[in-house]
C-alpha cells in the first residue's frame, strides 16, 4: 500500500511538472551590453541557449548583466553557447561569465580569421582553452539541439545556406539592388540562426555583412518571412550591414535593436526599418544618441536612454507563448519602466 501510495505521488509530481513546463514561455531577453551582443533563449523545459557574450571590461560589467538576467530567469547554467564570430564585443565577456555560471556547451563558426595582433592572439588562445572538449563549430543547415524549439544555422565561416527553407521564394526586391565588396573580417564569418517556435520566427544573424546577407536573399530569398528580426550588425552599423533587399524580404512585423548609444542605427539604418511591409514594432536596447527623436522608436520601447556613463544596463524581453500558431500572440516588455506591447502573429 506504501509503495502504492509513493507511486501514486511519483506519478502526479511527474505530471506537474511536465503541466507546469508545458505552460511555460519561450523567453528571449537582449542584455544590455553596451554596443556588444548578448541574447538569452530560455525555453519552457527551462533550457537555455545564449548567443555571445559582450565586451570585456575591467569591471565585469557584461558578464555580470547576464549573469543577473540568468539568475532572474530562474537559470542555474547555461545549457548552450553560441558565440557568432570572434570580435570582442561578442567573445570578450565569456571567461569572466564561465566563473559566475557553469556552461556546458560552446558552438562557433570555426577558428578566427583575425589573428593579426597580439590582443587577438592571446583572445582566440583564451577562448580555444576555455571550451577545449566542449566546442562544436557549425555549418550551414545545422540545428543547435535546444529542447522544443528548432534552431537552424543558416550562415556560418563565410558560407549560407544553399536551399531556401521556411517558405522562400523569388525576391522582387533584388532587381537593382545595391551590392558591396566581400568583406574580408570575423563580420563576413557570423554563426546567424533561424529560429522556429510554432508560428513564431526569429533570426539574428550575429554581424553578418552586406555581401553574404545578399547571398540569403538574392535572387531567392532563402530565409522566407519571419516574426522578429534582430537588426544585424547592432543596427546595421555604418551600412556594413542591414541590405534592404534581404531586410524587406523578411517582412518582419517586430525589430529588436540592439545597439550602443553611439553604435548602429544611423539615420539610414531607421529608414531601411521604415521601410519594412507591415512593420508593427521596433524595440531598442539604447537610444541612438547621434539621431533625432524622429529617428529613434517612442520612448517607451527604449530600454536605456543614457550615455555609456550612465547606463543602467536594462535588458528587454519577449514572452511567447507555447503551441502558438498564427493568429497567437507574444509581448514585448521594457526592463526599465515595465511597457509591454502585444503583437498578434500572422
Amino acid at each position: 500500500m506504501r509503495f502504492l501510495r509513493i507511486l501514486l505521488f511519483v506519478t502526479v509530481a511527474s505530471s506537474a511538472l511536465l503541466l507546469n513546463a508545458q505552460s511555460r514561455n519561450l523567453d528571449i531577453y537582449w542584455i544590455d551590453t553596451e554596443g556588444g551582443a548578448a541574447t538569452l533563449f530560455v525555453t519552457p523545459s527551462g533550457q537555455s541557449l545564449l548567443v555571445d557574450t559582450g565586451n570585456q571590461t575591467v569591471d565585469d560589467r557584461d558578464a555580470k548583466r547576464i549573469a543577473d538576467a540568468a539568475k532572474k530567469a530562474g537559470l542555474t547554467k547555461i545549457n548552450f553557447l553560441l558565440t557568432t564570430h570572434f570580435h570582442s564585443d561578442h567573445v570578450g565577456g565569456v571567461a569572466a561569465l564561465s566563473k559566475m555560471i557553469p556552461i556546458e556547451r560552446y558552438f562557433d563558426h570555426g577558428d578566427s580569421i583575425e589573428l593579426q595582433n597580439p590582443g587577438a592572439v592571446q583572445q582566440w588562445n583564451a577562448y580555444k582553452a576555455l571550451v577545449e572538449g566542449k566546442r562544436t563549430s557549425l555549418k550551414p543547415g545545422d540545428t543547435i539541439p535546444v529542447d522544443g524549439v528548432d534552431i537552424r544555422i543558416v550562415s556560418s565561416n563565410g558560407q549560407v545556406i544553399p536551399q531556401p527553407i521556411n517558405g522562400g521564394s523569388s525576391n522582387t526586391f533584388c532587381l537593382g539592388a545595391e551590392s558591396k565588396p566581400p568583406d574580408t573580417t570575423e563580420n563576413q564569418r557570423s554563426a546567424g540562426f533561424l529560429l522556429t517556435y510554432g508560428a513564431f520566427k526569429l533570426v539574428d544573424v550575429g554581424d553578418l555583412t552586406w555581401d553574404k546577407e545578399m547571398e540569403l536573399a538574392c535572387p531567392i530569398n532563402k530565409l522566407g518571412t519571419v516574426t522578429l528580426l534582430q537588426a544585424t550588425h547592432h543596427g546595421f552599423y555604418n551600412d556594413f550591414s542591414g541590405a534592404p533587399a534581404h531586410v524587406w524580404a523578411l517582412k518582419p512585423q517586430v525589430v529588436m535593436v540592439n545597439n550602443g548609444p553611439r553604435k548602429g542605427l544611423q539615420l539610414s539604418a531607421w529608414n531601411t526599418i521604415q521601410r519594412i511591409a507591415g512593420l508593427e514594432g521596433v524595440w531598442q536596447s539604447h537610444l541612438a544618441l547621434g539621431s533625432d527623436k524622429d529617428h529613434n522608436t517612442a520612448e517607451d520601447m527604449i530600454a536605456n536612454l543614457e550615455a555609456t556613463a550612465d547606463c543602467k544596463g536594462n535588458w528587454i524581453k519577449a514572452s511567447i507563448p507555447p503551441n502558438v500558431s498564427s493568429g497567437g500572440a507574444f509581448t514585448m516588455t521594457n526592463g526599465r519602466n515595465g511597457f509591454s506591447k502585444t503583437y498578434k502573429i500572422r
